[in-house]
């Protein structure tokens, strides 16, 4: 429980650390669209050597990183199986009535990368932003969207809570399945449905826990007022310095190169 890196802060010194958040936001989504529009093995040697530098400039320890891959390890194995025997094409090798093709495996391996670039891209996000600075950015960023009566502020306020959470429940997880193996209980032996209703007496306090932290919560920030964004002001306001800038242009540059590969790099050679 605790490989989710989503939503966990890695403090450091380190210039990813110091970036406005609204790069490292934009930089993030520009980052997770050019994962599908990028063809071919060169384009997708360019995104792994730009994903390298950026966890090298973090300052973050890859080992912390590859722990988030843990948690979707299942779904990447599925859809890489999934890819291999139900995409049609070309057959390689059949097994039973299931044939492997050429097609399939390109595909799978595709799959593979974007997904598990898209954690590790997502995650050198939340490793190097503090939840109030997400929150601070996407408030920003979708002001525009006040003009149409969309509550910005409570959407910010709900995704930023949503992240810290995340760690916060995997904590929680972890301590109550620690003690109800320490009580005998066993959440690994028997078969799929057996697992299934083991896991019944984790669920159920956890659920509990969740609730009552949100209850403290909710009544938390009543009794400190707050009633929404309305005439709410920033403590710590954003404001671009000359690395923001720089870091622009250069993801400007890397949204480029993703279309040149996009449209030139169908191949694989």
């Amino acid at each position: 429980m605790r490989n989710i890196t989503i939503g966990q802060y890695y403090p450091a010194d380190s210039i990813l650390h110091k970036l406005d958040p609204r790069v490292k936001f934009l930089g993030t989504l520009v980052f997770i669209v050019s994962l599908f529009l990028i063809k071919g093995l060169a384009g997708y040697v360019f995104v792994t050597v730009v994903l390298a530098t950026l966890v090298k400039l973090s300052k973050v320890p890859f080992g912390m990183m590859l722990k988030g891959m843990k948690a979707i390890i299942f779904i990447l194995i599925i859809t890489v199986i999934f890819n291999m025997l139900f995409t049609p094409g070309e057959a390689i090798f059949t097994i039973w009535r299931l044939s492997v093709t050429k097609e399939g495996a390109v595909q799978a391996f595709r799959m593979a990368i974007r997904l598990s670039y898209l954690i590790i891209g997502s995650s050198i996000m939340t490793l190097t932003t503090t939840p109030n600075q997400l929150t601070d950015a996407m408030e920003n960023l979708f002001s525009p969207l006040k003009v149409i009566k969309v509550p910005v502020h409570e959407i910010s306020m709900m995704m930023s809570i949503a992240l810290r959470f995340i760690p916060i429940l995997m904590e929680e997880t972890d301590k109550i399945m620690k003690a109800q193996i320490a009580r005998g209980a066993d959440f690994e032996s028997g078969n799929l449905i057996k697992r299934v209703t083991n896991m019944i007496p984790l669920l159920v306090p956890l659920f509990v826990s969740a609730f009552q932290r949100a209850n403290d919560l909710a009544m938390a920030m009543e009794a400190r007022c707050y009633h929404g964004g309305e005439g709410r002001t920033q403590m710590k306001p954003l404001r671009y310095e000359k690395r923001d800038y720089i870091a622009y242009i250069l993801m400007l540059a890397f949204a480029a190169a993703a279309v040149c590969f996009c449209i030139f790099g169908g191949g694989w050679i």
